[in-house]
């Protein structure tokens, strides 16, 4: 059995929507290599033209093109990163995963991984398999967890960016953002929220380049909500570093962890939601 898949069942079973399996990448049908949408061009059109249309269907306008292309790259970036840190998080294992070898079936949430190496921890029975880069502590892990990351995220973000009109410093905030609020998710939903913040805050403290930011978790107040904007989870939250500008769309749908917000907009979201 391929060293990721177990972390990926366990995060089939308590997040469904996702669902990874080790294979080839896979185009057309429906699918996308991360790779083309790397490149730019056509892929990247198409997906971030579907953006584009399900919001002017669902609420009646367009979007602004930088908008469309954020939440495109939120679809993206949220389900990637975690192929990386929820093997992490579970197992102390760090695949390598460059853009060459993920796809993405955006319609039905499937993606696919060709793990060729990964990084643990001595001791790990996976550490005499092929491929296996043994590393002598939880920090160097840290570290390989940051650049493997980074690696796979690099050229997505360089292709994004013409559309998203940021800068290098606002995209790295948003994958700052991603790691965080992915594993913070799913870790919540796999009852290990706390042991989720603390790998998370440990993870990224700020001043990891190129990540700009850390994950900056802060203990909640009442008026506060969790990113999925469903209830408080557990006793901390925090504010997203850059904004996904889903206001612009809905203002009454904005997330709970937007860094616009204050804690009257929060109050008023909750109350909504109730």
């Amino acid at each position: 059995m391929p060293v990721t898949s177990p972390a990926y069942a366990r995060l089939a079973a308590v997040f469904p929507g996702l669902r990874v399996t080790e294979r080839e990448p896979r185009s057309g049908a429906g699918w996308v290599t991360s790779a083309d949408l790397a490149a730019g061009g056509a892929a990247l059109d198409a997906f971030t033209a579907r953006d584009a249309e399900e919001i002017t269907a669902e609420y009646g306008r367009a979007p602004r093109p930088d908008v469309a292309a954020a939440m495109a790259l939120h679809r993206y970036a949220w389900p990637v990163c975690l192929l990386f840190t929820v093997p992490w998080f579970l197992h102390r294992r760090v695949p390598r995963l460059p853009v060459a070898d993920v796809s993405f079936h955006r319609a039905s949430g499937r993606m696919t991984v060709r793990t060729r190496s990964f990084a643990c921890l001595p001791g790990d029975p996976a550490a005499e398999l092929p491929g296996a880069r043994v590393l002598p502590t939880e920090a160097a892990l840290r570290d390989e967890l940051r650049a493997a990351v980074a690696e796979h995220l690099a050229p997505v973000l360089d292709a994004f960016r013409p559309r998203l009109r940021r800068g290098p410093h606002a995209l790295w905030g948003m994958a700052t953002d991603e790691i965080t609020e992915g594993l913070w998710y799913i870790g919540g939903l796999m009852g290990r929220e706390d042991r989720a913040v603390a790998d998370l805050s440990a993870l990224l403290p700020g001043g990891t380049a190129p990540y700009a930011g850390g994950a900056r978790f802060r203990p909640a107040a009442g008026q506060d909500l969790h990113p999925a904007d469903a209830a408080p989870q557990g006793g901390c939250t925090r504010d997203r570093l850059t904004c996904c500008l889903f206001y612009t769309v809905s203002p009454q749908e904005a997330c709970g962890s937007c860094p616009r917000g204050t804690g009257q907009d929060r109050i008023g979201r909750r109350a909504s939601v109730a």
